[in-house]
C-alpha cells in the first residue's frame, strides 16, 4: 500500500536531541538559559535586529507587541483578514478594533495601497504580515507609518530568513514577531520570538516578558531584588523547545536551500499547468527573497479548490486550503464586518490550495502530488 504524503511532516536535521539533552545537564531548563541566549544572539547578528527575545509563540510575541505600543480600548490595527486569527487576536485580547485591509492580487499580502486610507485619529498600528515568507511592501507601508506617526509591526511569522531588498523580514518595522511552531521552516514545536528595532521598547519589552517584574535587571546584577513593575505575563519559553530549536539555526542555509529546491520543483512541474490556464503558480516580486515558506496554488474558482483537494485525499495526498477571512467569521461579523467588504481577500481564499513542503518530501512524493492534479483535470477532460 502506497504510504500517505502529509501536508507537513515535522524534521530533525543535526543536534536538536544533543542538545536537548545538554540544556538537562547544564540544569535549568525552565528558561533563559544558554540556548535561549544563543538563539537570541544568532538571530540578532544575522538578521540586523537590535534585540531579539524568545517567546513560547508568535502569538504570544503579537500580544507583547501591543502591550508595548499601549493598545487599548478605542485604538485601531490595521491588519490583513487574510491571516491566522493570533494577528486579531493580539489586538482583541487589547479591546482595540482590528481594521482589516484587503490583500494584493498577486502576493496576498496587505494591498499597501489601501493602508493610507484606512488610518484614522484612533490608529495604533499598521500590521503587515509576511504571507508564504514573501514580503509586504514594506518601503511604502513604514513611509506611510512615518508621515502619519503610526507604528508598524510586521507578523513575520512565516518569514523567518526570507528578505525584503536585502533586509531580513522582521528587522523592519519598530517591532516583528517570529514563529517556529512545526509547520515552519525552523522548528521546536511551538516557539517564537519578538524582534525589538527601535531600542526605546527593550527595557519595557523584558519586563513584559517575565510576569510584569524586572527580574532580567535582577539576574544582571543591576538590582538587588526584583519586584512587579509593570503589566506582563509568562512570555518566556522552555530552555528545551531553545536547544532543539538552536540546532536548526545552525543548519539555516542548508536547510533554506533543501526547501528552496523542494519550492522549484514545484514550480517547474506546475509550468505546464499555468500555460494551459488551470492554475496560477505563486508570485515572488524581484525584489524579494522568499524562505520558500510554502507552495501554493490558486485556481480558477472555488469548486476546483475543494473538489481537488478530495481527490488528492483519495490518492493519499494531503493538500490543504488556508485561511478563512477574518473578516467573514463569526468574530469579524460581531465587529461589524460582512461578506463583500473584501472582495479580493475572499476570491483568493476560496481558490487556494497548499501543496505538501516538508524538509524530507523527496522528488517522488512532489511528482506523484502533480500526477494527482493531472488526473483530477484529466478526469475533467482538461
Amino acid at each position: 500500500m502506497t504510504a500517505e504524503i502529509p501536508f507537513n511532516r515535522p524534521f530533525i536535521a543535526g543536534k536538536e536531541l544533543f542538545y536537548v539533552a545538554r540544556a538537562v545537564t547544564l540544569g535549568n531548563i525552565a528558561g533563559d538559559g544558554h540556548f535561549t541566549r544563543e538563539c537570541s544572539r544568532e538571530f540578532q547578528q544575522r538578521f540586523g535586529i537590535h534585540k531579539v527575545l524568545m517567546t513560547p509563540s508568535c502569538t504570544a510575541a503579537l500580544e507583547m507587541a501591543m502591550m508595548l505600543l499601549d493598545v487599548g480600548p478605542g485604538d485601531e490595527v490595521i491588519v490583513p483578514s487574510f491571516t491566522f486569527v493570533s494577528t486579531a487576536n493580539a489586538i482583541v485580547q487589547r479591546g482595540a478594533k482590528p481594521v482589516f485591509a484587503d490583500v494584493r492580487p498577486d502576493t496576498l499580502n496587505m494591498d499597501e495601497t489601501l493602508v493610507e486610507g484606512l488610518i484614522t485619529d484612533n490608529t495604533k498600528a499598521v500590521l503587515p504580515v509576511h504571507y508564504a515568507g514573501v514580503s509586504a511592501e514594506m518601503d511604502t507601508i513604514c513611509e506611510i507609518g512615518r508621515r502619519r506617526g503610526v507604528a508598524v509591526v510586521e507578523d513575520a511569522a512565516q518569514g523567518v530568513h526570507a528578505y525584503y531588498k536585502g533586509r531580513a523580514l522582521g528587522s523592519i518595522g519598530e517591532l516583528g514577531t517570529y514563529s517556529f511552531h512545526e509547520t515552519k521552516n525552523y522548528t521546536c514545536g511551538e516557539g517564537g520570538a519578538l524582534c525589538i528595532n527601535d531600542a526605546s521598547f527593550m527595557e519595557r519589552a523584558e519586563i513584559i516578558r517575565d510576569k510584569g517584574t524586572n527580574r532580567s535587571k535582577f539576574f544582571r546584577g543591576e538590582v538587588d531584588k526584583y519586584t512587579w513593575v509593570d503589566v506582563g505575563s509568562s512570555y518566556v519559553p522552555t530552555e528545551i523547545a531553545c536547544a532543539f530549536l538552536y540546532a536548526q539555526i545552525e543548519l539555516l542555509e542548508e536547510i533554506a536551500q533543501r526547501r528552496r529546491k523542494i519550492w522549484e520543483t514545484y514550480y517547474e512541474l506546475l509550468e505546464s499547468f499555468e500555460t494551459r490556464g488551470l492554475l496560477r503558480r505563486p508570485i515572488v516580486p524581484e525584489h524579494c527573497q522568499s524562505n520558500y515558506h510554502m507552495f501554493y496554488v490558486l485556481f480558477q474558482d472555488g469548486d476546483t479548490r475543494d473538489e481537488m483537494i478530495t481527490h488528492l485525499r483519495t490518492l493519499g495526498v494531503r493538500a490543504v486550503f488556508h485561511y478563512l477571512p477574518l473578516h467573514d467569521s463569526p468574530m469579524g461579523n460581531k465587529l461589524g464586518y460582512a461578506a463583500g467588504d473584501l472582495p479580493v481577500t475572499e476570491d483568493c481564499s476560496k481558490r487556494l490550495l497548499r501543496l505538501p513542503l516538508f524538509y524530507d518530501i523527496t522528488p517522488a512524493d512532489q511528482q506523484r502530488v502533480v500526477d494527482g492534479i493531472e488526473s483530477y483535470f484529466a478526469g475533467q477532460g482538461r
